[in-house]
């Protein structure tokens, strides 16, 4: 536990049991207060009852004790949620037709004012724009409950920052950006992440703290379409860009190195920006060029993918169509299972489309225990073995697992296309 003066041992609701969700639940049990974990698909539940973790960063280890004390439960039942002091909202903001979907977050609003009283706490998580928690969320809460926000229960802004399979920075150690849409709001936020993570930092307003999420993933999203759009010009002058991006990175300062890859996943970059862009667009009437143009590069970037590969195929005297390509890495990132608005999709679906035989191989990305695009349910899955990589003609390198074995990669392949810059040889072509 803590050892934290201002410490009390609360009951706790976390709303939404995915990436975001989980960690926070199990957290916040592991430090001492009771939770319950609130989601709406019974089969991930009915895994969470049985101590089956389906995110990495959370092994069954840590639920097993949690579930035998009953400091952790979880549950599809929202009465299960009442009486509490502290909600959490964690669920997920998709985007539809390129318009914000907030319908997980207006559901959750009315279940959570179905069950508060007074004196208790709302807090907001899951990626939004500027604006929604004291005009969309906070309102809903107080219309289903009969209480007003502010003078009969407490309400806050607090961005997530879980960087999926990532081995130093942890929910614990990641400094919590918190906010409250008044004094006594934003002091009871401090007090109940303070008892979970190391540091915690205060904004004036939920405003803030809403546009300070979307700012660190439109920072990143902008940065990496240039890098992107880098890689296919310096390609086409004949130009190595990770050497200039290796050289770049020498520069102690005034520099942040950013890679090329086939394309963004995951939750965040692919949709958060956009919901700055509509805020910007609905509000303002004016349209946010940097967003549109990273969307419009790092959209782009499976195709080009196939665009390589289809010269790499023609350079060797083949043709994409009857041709066995294999995927190596389905996950959007790195040394992790979560393949929400992974690029392999869209590069899997081209291919397809274009009459290869396409085969995908990834240790991370378990049929039955993490979320998958639809699009991946098709493609035949293999093991990496030599003779599997031998009878390829040609191996694509997505997400750079740790996992996989390179030299065998290397030695046994006709031919690579590496989207992340992790072999070399003759026979391989970099993004």
């Amino acid at each position: 536990m803590i050892k934290n003066p201002d410490f009390q041992q609360l009951r706790v609701v976390v709303v939404g049991q995915g990436y975001v969700g989980l960690p926070l639940a199990v957290r916040a049990a592991e430090i001492g207060h009771r939770v319950v974990g609130l989601d709406v698909d019974a089969q991930r539940v009915k895994r969470l009852i049985l101590g089956e973790s389906y995110v990495e960063d959370i092994p069954d280890t840590r639920l097993a004790p949690l579930l035998a004390s009953g400091a952790y439960r979880p549950t599809i039942d929202a009465s299960d949620c009442a009486e509490f002091d502290i909600a959490i909202v964690a669920v997920p903001t998709p985007l539809r037709d390129g318009v914000p979907d907030l319908s997980h977050v207006e559901e959750a609003a009315r279940m959570l004012g179905r069950h508060l009283r007074r004196g208790a706490t709302v807090i907001l998580e899951s990626t939004t724009y500027p604006g929604t928690t004291e005009e969309l969320f906070g309102p809903l809460l107080a219309r289903t409950s009969g209480l007003t926000a502010g003078p009969d229960f407490h309400l806050g802004y607090s961005p997530e920052r879980i960087d999926p399979g990532n081995p130093n920075w942890k929910l614990e150690n990641t400094p919590k950006v918190i906010s409250g849409i008044d004094a006594a709001s934003i002091e009871i936020v401090r007090r109940f992440y303070s008892s979970l993570v190391e540091t915690t930092v205060p904004v004036a307003s939920c405003k803030e703290a809403e546009l300070t999420k979307l700012l660190e993933n439109t920072f990143r999203h902008v940065n990496i379409a240039l890098a992107n759009e880098l890689a296919i010009f310096a390609h086409a002058l004949d130009i190595d860009v990770w050497a200039a991006i290796d050289a770049a990175s020498t520069k102690p300062f005034g520099f942040m190195r950013f890679t090329p890859g086939p394309g963004v996943g995951g939750h965040c970059l692919p949709i958060d920006p956009s919901y700055l862009s509509w805020r910007v667009q609905r509000t303002l009437g004016r349209s946010f060029r940097f967003v549109e143009l990273a969307n419009d590069v790092n959209n782009h970037m499976p195709d080009y993918v196939v665009r390589r590969l289809v010269d790499g195929l023609n350079e060797r005297r083949k043709s994409l169509n009857g041709s066995r390509i294999l995927l190596l890495g389905l996950a959007y990132k790195a040394n992790t299972g979560d393949a929400r608005e992974t690029p392999a999709a869209r590069i899997a679906e081209l291919l397809t489309g274009m009459g290869a035989d396409v085969q995908a191989a990834d240790p991370h990305v378990v049929d039955d225990a993490h979320p998958r695009a639809a699009d991946l349910q098709t493609v035949e899955r293999v093991e990496v073995t030599p003779e599997c990589l031998a009878a390829a003609d040609a191996v694509v390198l997505l997400a750079d697992h740790d996992a996989f074995d390179y030299p065998a990669i290397t030695t046994h392949a006709q031919y690579i296309l590496d989207c992340r810059r992790r072999l070399v040889g003759a026979h391989v072509d970099s993004l």
